[in-house]
């Protein structure tokens, strides 16, 4: 009997990238939105997404936002924008990210990486052996919360004196924890979306 194997991603390091060259290849390819580009002071990552990698990332921003609604708190979810500010020399495309304080100010329109604040809140999906470190890059642009998804596993980050620290606790949607989260993705692996979704809600309604 034949096995679908689905792809991890494809990625692949270039160094001594300048800032022009990596703000030409982000033009080049802005109707590719599988692709995406980290740049860290002249150190560039061109990950090619796969399957197996967007639906832990789309799992997690629908438990964000199913919480988020249950608990009344406005949220707008920005998905992988492009976030990059030259005088740092550093961008990054987030799997996902949220914003919960600004919401109000950010959604509908276009963000300007180079003035407005970072999200309030980056998911980041580790399916392969990590490449570029993330965690500078976020620092470097002052994101306070951070999800990890590795090896199905869930962990939470807080930004704590430019260091990102482990956390139980979501700062962003205070009742949910990192162990919560976990089990929902492995609960998501055995129900129907609305089932999961269902089951979802009616944990955040309790919680209130």
């Amino acid at each position: 009997m034949a096995t679908l194997v689905t792809p991890v991603e494809q990625k692949v390091i270039l160094h001594g990238v300048s800032w022009e060259t990596y703000e030409r290849l982000l033009n080049e390819h802005q109707e590719s939105p599988g692709t995406h580009f980290i740049y860290d002071e002249g150190s560039l990552e061109i990950m090619v997404l796969s399957r197996r990698h967007e639906k832990p990332n789309r799992d997690l921003a629908m438990l964000v936002q199913l919480v988020a609604m249950e608990l009344s708190i406005d949220f707008d979810q920005l998905g992988s924008t492009t976030f990059k500010r030259e005088r740092l020399q550093k961008g990054l495309e987030p799997d996902s990210a949220f914003n919960f304080v600004r919401a109000s100010e950010t959604e509908g329109r276009e963000l300007d990486a180079e003035i407005d604040p970072p999200p309030d809140l980056i998911i980041e999906v580790d399916v392969t052996s990590p490449s570029l470190n993330r965690f500078p890059i976020f620092a470097a642009f002052g994101v306070p919360e951070v999800w990890r998804y590795h090896q199905s596993r869930v962990t939470f980050y807080r930004l704590e004196s430019g260091r990102y620290v482990e956390t139980a606790s979501s700062s962003a949607l205070p009742p949910l924890t990192a162990d919560v989260a976990t089990r929902f993705l492995e609960e998501r692996l055995r129900m129907r979306s609305t089932q999961w979704m269902r089951h979802v809600r009616e944990w955040a309604r309790r919680q209130r």
